[in-house]
């Protein structure tokens, strides 16, 4: 049997890294908890070095912390580092919202408002927790996607990893997850009319109702 090929490699350690990065942010594993290598080699079904590539990468991008020669542990959680998530969502997002309110297209529009319908219909599902974050993350990309900075976005979506993180690992609270959920079609609404005061006065509200949610978690 021949070698595996660098391609192949390097396919098994992309999948493995979105697959790890998930998992990481949605709460499956506890916050300082030692990562296990062996154990994550039998549990994904991965080889070493596609692993250890993941992980390395995963280190870099502030979801897990290289702990000299012995090995990776999820970050702790901290409430100085909470605040400075949320500070940073407010700025970034507040910014890359007016952006693409200005520079939105009709297409921008049509996919906005799609990725609300699928959103609230997943809201009516309390379930099927995986979808509705999948769809959440979605429809936050969509509304700042026309913003025109790549760089913005790319910082964004990993404030929204770190964000989420935090979220996930918190108390549940319904009454102020209804305020959110109908946020999200105020937010569609407000683009929609062009009135980026309104909506980056929203946008600041929405990140700070998540942030006491997120804060509730941290002990």
């Amino acid at each position: 049997m021949g070698r595996p090929t660098q391609k192949g490699h390097m396919t098994t350690s992309g999948r493995i890294y979105d697959t790890l990065r998930q998992d990481l942010v949605n709460g499956r594993f506890q916050a300082g908890e030692k990562v296990a290598i062996n154990t994550l080699k039998e549990h994904y079904g991965v080889g070493l070095s596609p692993l250890r590539e993941a992980l390395n990468r995963l280190a870099a991008y502030g979801l897990l912390e290289q702990e000299n020669q012995r090995g990776f542990r999820v970050p702790r959680l901290e409430s100085r580092e909470l605040d400075d998530i949320a500070e940073m969502r407010r700025e970034l997002e507040g910014m890359a919202l007016e952006r693409a309110i200005r520079f939105g297209d009709a297409e921008w529009e049509s996919e906005l408002l799609a990725a609300a319908h699928r959103l609230k219909r997943a809201d009516m599902v309390p379930e099927e927790v995986d979808e509705w974050e999948r769809l959440h993350t979605r429809f936050h990309r969509t509304l700042v996607a026309p913003c025109g900075s790549v760089w913005l976005l790319r910082f964004i979506e990993q404030l929204h990893d770190q964000f989420d993180r935090y979220r996930r690992m918190a108390p549940e609270a319904p009454e102020v997850r209804r305020v959110l959920d109908a946020q999200h079609g105020e937010l569609v609404a407000l683009a929609l009319e062009r009135d980026i005061k309104a909506a980056r006065a929203l946008m600041d509200d929405h990140i700070r109702r998540s942030y006491e949610v997120a804060l509730s978690g941290v002990t």
